[in-house]
This record gives structure tokens, sequence and C-alpha cells, in this order.
């Protein structure tokens, strides 16, 4: 086996929640609580790790068009869960950011938001993204009048990176995606030109540190060759 490398940032888009749920005969909110536990131990696992950015695909753009009722209790989990989190999150010096347009979100829930971003923005460890009401095309397009708006009439492809809500960052080393599906579902669209993808069958709620580690094995044995021959 190669020898293990460790993303500097990793992606993931947790899917699976409700059909995990659903297996069980329960309501869907379940499977996204307890989506939400995997991603918070999966955060630890990272931090443990020594990986420096983790990315989470937790609420797209177009999730606002499910039943409200599914809406309503996932944007309350999100909200009771990062409150829950935050004095979990600031012990492991973990800082958290969201990227997407909150604005959409209740008072409460955008008020928890913006209490992990602050409590945690003198943080050095692990970053944590939480993509909420995000998606990969409105994030170019809001980059883009940014760019414009700054007076910017030529735009390098600095520019827009230095734009996007990654800004300052690198770009993910690896994408995962879990629940069985091949796609990228509008996620870092800009951001993962060179991101080696993985895709798993396991869902969401099922993907613990042992299922992670699959993923960062496979990664270490890819040649990222960035366009380059390397000498072949």
């Amino acid at each position: 086996m190669a020898e293990l490398k460790i993303p500097e940032h990793i992606a993931v888009i947790m899917d699976g929640n409700g059909r995990w749920a659903k297996k069980r005969m329960m309501p869907r909110s379940y499977g996204h609580r307890r989506g939400f536990d995997v991603f918070v131990s999966t955060a630890d696992v990272c931090s443990d790790l020594g990986v420096k950015y983790l990315t989470v695909y937790a609420f797209s753009t177009e999730n606002w068009s499910r039943p409200r009722d599914e809406v309503d209790a996932l944007t309350g989990i999100i909200r009771d869960m990062v409150s829950e989190y935050i004095p979990r999150m600031l012990k492991k010096n973990i800082r958290m950011n969201v990227f997407g347009d909150i604005s959409r979100f209740s008072a409460d829930t955008r008020a928890a938001l913006e209490k992990s971003v602050s409590a945690s923005e003198d943080c050095g460890g692990l970053t944590v993204n939480v993509c909420l009401s995000y998606g990969g095309r409105d994030e170019i397009v809001r980059a883009c009048r940014r760019v414009i708006a700054s007076g910017n009439t030529e735009p390098t492809e600095r520019d827009l990176s230095e734009a996007m809500y990654t800004s300052g960052m690198p770009d993910p080393d690896l994408i995962i995606r879990t629940g069985g599906e091949y796609r990228i579902s509008n996620f870092l669209l800009w951001q993962c030109a060179y991101s080696e993808l993985y895709f798993t069958p396991v869902l969401w709620p099922d993907f613990g540190k042992q299922e992670l580690m699959k993923a960062i094995e496979s990664f270490s044995e890819r040649d990222r060759r960035y366009g380059n021959t390397k000498g072949e």
C-alpha cells in the first residue's frame, strides 16, 4: 500500500441521511440529526490527523425546494447542533466558517451560526467550512459581481479565486461523496478543477473513521500530475 498522504483540504458531500432514516422507518429529520453527529466526529478525526481544512456540503440552494416540514426540521437541527458544538470546537482549536447565503435562515439560526464563527475566529487548528444555502454556480456569480464592483474590468483567475468564499485557502485535494451517487451536484465548481474524487455507497450517517481512512488511502495511491507528464 502507498505511504499514507494526509490531504491538506478535504471536502465532503454528505449524502444519504434521508435514505438512512427511511431504512429504519424513521422520519428524515432523524437521519439529518445523525448526520450532524457524524459531521462533528469527522471534524474531530480530521483535526487529529492534521488536516488543515474540511469543507462540508450541509444545505444547498436547491434544498430550499424540499417539503417545508423537512426544511424547518433541518434548519432547526443546524441551529441546535451548531450551538452544542461550539464548546467542543473551541476545546480542539477548530475554526468555523460559513459559506453561502444565510440570509434566508431564521434570525435565531443566523445568530447561532454567527456566534460559532465569531467565537472560533482566533482558533488556529483545523478550519471547518460549512456550506449552507450554498451553490457552486451562485458562488461564481457572486465572485464575478464582487470583482466587477471593485472596478476590475480584466479579471484573472487569481482575481476570481480571491473573490470566492475559499479565498486564502488551497483548493480541495480530495472530494468525498457518500450515498452512492456519482456527481458533484453544484459543489465547489470553481475549486474542484484538480481535486481527486472519491465516491462510496456508504450513507453519510454510517460514514465513520474507518470509511474516512479508506478515502484517504485511495487518495494516497493516486498520482496527481496537474496536467504534467512527470517524465512519462
